[in-house]
């Protein structure tokens, strides 16, 4: 994928033109390779080289919704609470290694993240 990715850039950008001009005004190759990215990959070209070059997922069109350029690191998710029957009641414990005798669970929820969902989780933008 991150392959395809910067063959498609380097495309782009050998379409732009040979002189000096070619970095300071788009021509209309380039101006159309950004027209067909925005809606394809929902950023510019440019925005696929900060993004590749950075690892994080930046566009212009993230501005364009009133969001930050670049998307914000996501935080660990908190671990679900420990929940146990009690006498007609559930009680849930932040932290259920200080209970005695630790009862069973009243449902078995998912226990966190497995390693593949946090490596998901935290990949950067080429990825995703």
């Amino acid at each position: 994928m991150a392959r395809g990715l910067v063959l498609l850039i380097s495309m782009c950008l050998s379409l732009s033109g040979c002189g000096a001009g070619a970095w300071v005004e788009p021509t209309g190759a380039f101006a159309a390779a950004n027209a067909a990215a925005i809606p394809v990959f929902q950023r510019s070209v440019p925005d696929m080289l900060v993004s590749v070059l950075t690892g994080r997922d930046c566009s212009m069109v993230r501005l364009d919704r009133g969001q930050s350029y670049c998307r914000a690191e996501e935080p660990v998710p908190e671990p679900p609470p420990y929940c146990t029957r009690s006498l007609g009641v559930v009680d849930c414990w932040a932290d259920p290694d200080a209970l005695p005798n630790r009862p069973p669970q009243v449902a078995d929820g998912p226990a966190g993240l497995t390693p593949a969902q946090e490596a998901n989780r935290t990949r950067g933008w080429p990825g995703l």
